[in-house]
């Protein structure tokens, strides 16, 4: 697969009033390649949302060097097209909308493209469609739940047809509902549009549904493999202040009292197939 987001020996830091800088990202090399579905985790000043903002050029590296879509994000003339093509949606979906009609909303950020009259209402359909939420199109977005929100949000991205979004913490402001809602939509993109999907979240839940999790620690990166491999550090993810899925919890906790259990289950239905095959063997 082709790289689409690339980040080569980036630190940044971020200016505090006694104008010395708080480096939040030291020296992060990463590659993401087109049709990935990666999740990023870390604890609060762990420097993953501001890694995210630099795939979208919201900043840029102060030393070391980020492309987007083949594209340097230090090249000034090239930020539209970047934006184009790398979508980001924020943690509060009421700072994305923009219109008092959800199909005006989706339909805002084609027609500040140049897109034409005819493809942008067929986009705007496709995309309310994709996310679930045609039926609402006519719906003002303020009278709609969080998660109804967030997929207009994400709606609006799609609309511009990008080749990647980047989720900022999507859910982080939803119930349990809203939450399955966005990650339902988010694999969707991703498996039947072929859509590279960064997301950024602290619910390991989300981050287990990945193809792929990066954790980050203090600017550095700790952890970038499956699912699988990432979660079985149990031990270390809990010193750097982070969970893991409570399947892997709960197995980690039996196997420390004793019980014999593979140290790399992360669903329920391995949890029950393991604890299954351990009572019939006692029999």
């Amino acid at each position: 697969m082709p790289e689409i987001l690339s980040a080569k020996g980036v630190t940044f830091g971020y200016l505090k009033e006694d104008n010395e800088l708080n480096i939040v990202l030291k020296n992060i090399s990463l590659s993401i390649q087109e049709g990935e579905l990666v999740a990023i985790l870390g604890h609060n000043g762990s420097g993953k949302s501001t890694i995210a903002k630099h795939f979208n050029a919201i900043l840029v590296p102060q030393e070391g060097k980020v492309t987007a879509c083949g594209i340097d994000t230090k090249n000034e003339e090239e930020i539209y097209r970047i934006r184009q093509q790398v979508g980001m949606v924020f943690q509060n979906p009421d700072n994305q909308i923009v219109a008092t009609i959800v199909e005006e909303d989706v339909a805002f950020g084609p027609e500040n493209l140049g897109i034409a009259p005819a493809e942008i209402r067929r986009r705007v359909d496709e995309a309310l469609k994709d996310v679930g939420m045609y039926e609402y199109k006519d719906h003002a977005p303020h009278q709609l739940s969080g998660g109804q929100k967030q997929r207009i949000a994400i709606a609006g991205i799609i609309a511009m047809r990008p080749r990647c979004i980047i989720l900022d913490e999507p859910t982080a402001m939803l119930d349990p509902k809203g939450r399955r809602e966005v990650l339902t939509t988010i694999r969707k993109l991703n498996k039947e549009h072929n859509i590279t999907v960064v997301l950024i979240t602290h619910y390991m839940e989300e981050a287990a549904q990945c193809d792929r999790v990066v954790v980050m620690n203090d600017g550095e990166l700790l952890f970038d493999s499956t699912p699988r491999d990432v979660f079985s550090h149990v031990q270390i993810l809990k010193e750097v202040g982070l969970d893991v899925p409570q399947t892997t919890e709960l197995c980690h906790e039996l196997r420390r009292a004793g019980i014999n259990l593979p140290d790399d289950i992360l669903t329920e239905e391995e949890c029950v197939e393991a604890l299954t095959s351990l009572l019939e063997g006692v029999r």
